[in-house]
């Protein structure tokens, strides 16, 4: 068990370098200069920066998943639920719960031309972030929320595209608004396809 809760409390430690320096910049060397440990000690846990890299992604997913779908699976299944996983979203990148932005936006334009079994993993996480979107859509369209004729593939598309873009536009361009019309963004192509069967904020 201890040993179980010292690989954590490394792997959260990971996350957060790897959200500023890239998984890239993550290796055993620069983490045990960090965590105040020896190389050997880390390798112990690691055997290599690939399985470092594989493990710092998979805490990552959980952060990530607590985080966006904790709040939002409090919230009625059908159009509440889908705004509130935006909602989730934008608000766990404007509370820095990643301290170098979204970790999977990074991680996906970092490895999204480089072929491996980090990029596999990344693009497994993706997948299922929009498979999830897919399936809120998709209840929303059950419950009567939204229009029968919606595509869940392409509003999934298109919300990603705004989350993603925000997270550019405020990391890499310091644009302080960038959350705020991702928001409004968000907001205005969701109550486009909503029917009068639900409240007008969704919540």
């Amino acid at each position: 068990m201890k040993g179980e809760r010292t690989r954590q409390s490394i792997l959260e430690r990971a996350v957060d370098l790897a959200s500023i320096d890239g998984l890239e910049g993550l290796t055993i060397g620069r983490l045990a200069e960090e965590l105040g440990m020896s190389k050997s000690g880390l390798f112990a846990h690691f055997g290599s920066k690939e399985e470092l890299q594989l493990a710092t992604i998979s805490a990552a997913s959980q952060r990530y998943v607590t985080e966006i779908f904790g709040p939002a699976l409090k919230q009625p299944r059908g159009y509440p639920r889908l705004v509130a996983i935006c909602d989730a979203w934008l608000s766990y990148v404007r509370r820095g719960v990643f301290p170098g932005g979204c970790f999977f936006a990074a991680a996906s334009f970092e490895f999204d031309s480089r072929p491996g079994p980090v990029r596999e993993l990344v693009r497994r996480m993706m997948d299922d972030w929009i498979g999830a979107l897919e399936k809120a859509i998709r209840m929303a369209q059950d419950e009567g929320h939204l229009e029968p004729d919606v595509d869940p593939a392409q509003l999934a598309f298109e919300l990603n595209s705004l989350f993603f873009g925000a997270n550019f536009a405020l990391y890499l361009r310091n644009d302080t608004a960038a959350l705020e019309k991702a928001e409004r963004a968000v907001r205005a192509r969701l109550e486009s396809l909503r029917t009068a069967t639900v409240p007008m904020r969704g919540r």
